[in-house]
């Protein structure tokens, strides 16, 4: 992540996290792509629910872990929510729609960016959380 590059972070509580999500979602426009990286726990699928939330999608928006992606219906458009966590291989996305997902004209939302190699838009947003030593009830977004 550094490359020299400043990136802006802040630190959360989950209840801040949620309500920054919310805040962020109620401004998204598609088409866009934003990536969430981080270890288990960190806190991805809750931004991702959150900025679900603020997007407009009324139905419960769960982790898509075992079926890799989950589409939800918003007013302004289609949301794709992608945890590409068990993902085996990059030939695999060809299997679960990336393209139409990732390229097509609603939001998506993908956790475990790493696992998509190459295969990512260069244009697109990229969130990173992390905990924070000490501070178990608080995360680091970087964006």
């Amino acid at each position: 992540m550094s490359h020299g590059v400043v990136m802006p972070s802040a630190d959360f509580s989950l209840p801040e996290l949620v309500a920054w999500g919310e805040a962020f979602g109620a401004r998204l426009e598609p088409p866009a792509v934003f990536t969430f990286s981080g270890e288990l726990g960190a806190g991805k699928t809750t931004l991702v629910q959150a900025m679900c939330r603020g997007y407009g999608v009324t139905e419960s928006v769960t982790s898509p872990t075992f079926a890799l992606v989950h589409e939800y219906h918003a007013p302004k458009s289609v949301v794709r929510h992608l945890d590409l966590y068990r993902l085996k291989n990059v030939n695999e996305l060809a299997l679960i729609g990336w393209d139409e997902s990732v390229f097509g004209d609603g939001v998506a939302l993908v956790e475990w960016p790493e696992r998509a190699g190459d295969e990512l838009p260069d244009d697109l947003g990229a969130f990173h959380l992390e905990h924070i030593e000490g501070e178990p009830d608080k995360r680091r977004l970087t964006w």
